[in-house]
């Protein structure tokens, strides 16, 4: 199963001069001074076994679920409520990439992603085989305004997207690292290509950097087929 990396994100060099999606930053996409937080992580015993804590650990640092995420700065927000710093094109921010997945808002613009043929995930034109019964993903989902737009901005979907339109996409698991313990303290242990389902044993020591979901109920179409069908039924 092939699990493409959110680090492939937009790339604004993929668009003509004077494109109108230019100017557009999507929501995910981290900016320049959202570094990662210090590394201050500790491994304790706990009734259910090892688990994974910051030293100075909050309770936004994790998920619903129960799940550790990675620290990365947040910028301040301008007048206009848009995200300030210089974008990282090829860079996703964990958090926000995680709240669009949880929350099933657009990776553009944040706005509720349900449209009446369900909602719209985009992949590479290979990343996955349409005839699997389920499919996993860590692709947010894209409102029915920008479907358009992110096929237009991301590289890996080479303007060309495998479109995924789901009824059904519950939450699955996590991708990101498993830590454990030697004698010098904390460690990496493995990053997996896979995700981690919940409920898994090694959630407790796992670093959730991508929320993931699993799109079942789903019909495939092409990107022209899909904004037809959408203009069909507004």
């Amino acid at each position: 199963m092939t699990f493409p990396s959110l680090r492939l994100a937009y790339n604004p060099r993929a668009l003509e001069p004077g494109d109108k999606h230019l100017s557009l930053v999507p929501y995910i996409t981290q900016r320049q001074g959202e570094d990662a937080a210090p590394d201050n992580l500790v491994l304790t015993r706990h009734p259910s076994g090892p688990r994974l804590y910051y030293a100075d650990e909050d309770p936004r640092d994790r998920d619903p679920r129960g799940v550790l995420w990675a620290r990365c700065g947040w910028n301040p927000v301008d007048a206009q409520g848009r995200i300030t710093g210089e974008p990282q094109w090829k860079l996703v921010h964990p958090h926000r990439q995680m709240v669009c997945m949880q929350t099933l808002t657009c990776q553009v613009c944040t706005r509720p992603a349900r449209t009446p043929l369900g909602f719209i995930f985009l992949a590479g034109p290979r990343d996955h085989d349409p005839a699997q019964a389920s499919i996993l993903t860590s692709q947010p989902p894209v409102c029915r305004k920008h479907a358009r737009t992110a096929a237009k901005l991301c590289p890996h979907l080479k303007d060309d997207p495998m479109v995924f339109l789901a009824r059904s996409a519950p939450l699955y698991g996590v991708h990101g690292t498993l830590y454990g313990r030697d004698e010098h303290g904390v460690k990496v242990i493995t990053q997996p290509d896979a995700p981690l389902p919940y409920g898994h044993p090694n959630t407790g020591t796992f670093l959730a950097s991508q929320l993931v979901r699993r799109l079942q109920s789903f019909r495939v179409v092409s990107l022209d087929e899909l904004l037809w069908e959408l203009e069909r039924t507004a």
